[in-house]
């Protein structure tokens, strides 16, 4: 499994927005990452150069939110779409997206309930949970 570190994520997400702002070729990730980021304006400036990426922080207690924990979890469930897992992930997308009209609004309501479903994992200390994923998807 691959496991970047904080720096590496920063630094990715970082160097796909400097190089689609300056029209350099974008691997096929780092295309699906400047889409993510081009839809976030509020993240852009912190994206503008690899320093600025790695050195701020977003403190929980200021009730800062972390960018670059946003746009990972945006990528993680694209690439979950892409692939339809868990099984099911797809058509519960496409019937909010039917429903709301508007694939940001409906990515972030995957985004919420994947948030949910890793914290809950991390609290409890088990393996991620995919029908209760699915079963909050449907609740929506």
């Amino acid at each position: 499994m691959f496991a970047p570190s904080r720096d590496e994520v920063r630094k990715f997400f970082s160097t796909a927005w400097q190089k689609h702002c300056s029209r350099a070729p974008l691997t096929a990730m780092e295309s699906l990452a400047a889409d993510i980021v081009q839809v976030h304006p509020e993240y852009q400036d912190t994206l503008v150069t690899e320093e600025t990426a790695t050195q701020l922080e977003f403190p929980v207690e200021n009730g800062a939110m972390n960018p670059f924990l946003h746009l990972s979890l945006h990528l993680a469930v694209e690439e979950q779409l892409s692939i339809d897992q868990p099984p099911g992930l797809r058509a519960e997308f496409e019937r909010i997206l039917s429903r709301t009209g508007d694939r940001h609004a409906a990515t972030h309501a995957v985004l919420d309930c994947l948030g949910q479903t890793v914290w809950r994992s991390q609290r409890e200390g088990a393996p991620l949970d995919a029908m209760a994923y699915l079963e909050c998807l449907r609740k929506r």
